[in-house]
């Protein structure tokens, strides 16, 4: 029998603490447990920008609902967020994020069933335009990962295909191809290196197969075993429940794992 309560719903975060360690999978969305452990240090550091993050997501989603830009601007200034603002906005410009013609949808959030269970994706904007779908994802951290590693990426896997299997109903009732859709992420530091990733039918084939592996393996599980690489618990806040550590390790705190689970949250909890 499962382990998993029937109406589970995966997200590429929860996808991503199963790959990294089944443990952790476990004690954070079976058990529930809060956090016992500090992540990273210097700790204050690491909660002030992930302070930053949050708000930046925040100020960004207020942009997209309709709140005039320049109304925005006190509050950025207020927050420390005056470079990061200014990137976005000549960002939005310069790809016509605001101009009439596209169909704007801020903090959507999508699921489709796989495997018996649901698949979630919560997108920090959809924009669709001239029967197209572009996934942008928001990034504060210090350092842009490398286009390769975004692509392979949990979050990439699951945003694209979930937007394939689930978005009909912003394509006139037909599903967007692969080749219709498009990932892109920025970086609020680094405004000049995006990452582009484009899709293709092969892709969301092996995306759909990994995927579903995943879900059937957690489902079938009986037990959530810690994973061998221990390198991977030196910022996971569950370590001392493991018995591998209670001091922090030094060093900034990877966004992948340190900011909400934005798949999961409602902007009601901003």
């Amino acid at each position: 029998m499962s382990s998993l309560p029937p109406a589970f719903v995966f997200s590429q975060s929860s996808l991503k603490d199963w790959r990294d360690c089944p443990r952790r999978f476990d004690l954070r969305y079976l058990q529930h447990l809060s956090y016992p452990a500090i992540e990273a240090e210097p700790a204050l550091e690491n909660e002030r920008l992930r302070q930053r993050g949050e708000d930046f997501h925040r100020l960004v989603f207020q942009a997209l609902s309709g709140i005039p830009l320049p109304a925005l601007t006190p509050l950025a200034v207020s927050l420390g967020l005056e470079e990061w603002w200014q990137n976005w906005q000549e960002f939005a410009a310069a790809q016509g994020i605001l101009h009439p013609g596209a169909a704007l949808l801020p903090e959507a959030t999508l699921s489709a069933p796989l495997a018996g269970f649901r698949l979630q994706a919560k997108f920090d904007l959809l924009m669709v335009r001239d029967g197209r779908a572009c996934v942008f994802d928001w990034k504060t951290s210090a350092r842009p990962p490398r286009a390769e590693i975004l692509a392979a990426a949990m979050q990439t896997r699951v945003y694209r295909a979930v937007l394939v299997l689930a978005g009909a109903h912003l394509n006139g009732g037909q599903p967007f191809a692969p080749a219709q859709t498009e990932m892109r992420y920025w970086f609020a530091q680094f405004p000049q290196d995006e990452v582009r990733l484009t899709y293709s039918p092969a892709q969301l084939q092996r995306d759909l197969q990994s995927l579903t592996r995943d879900v059937q393996a957690i489902a079938s599980a009986v037990s959530f075993e810690r994973t061998e690489d221990e390198n991977r618990c030196a910022l996971c806040v569950y370590r001392s429940y493991c018995e591998r550590g209670q001091a922090a390790a030094l060093g900034e705190v990877d966004e992948e794992t340190s900011l909400p689970d934005w798949d999961s949250l409602e902007m009601s909890e901003f």
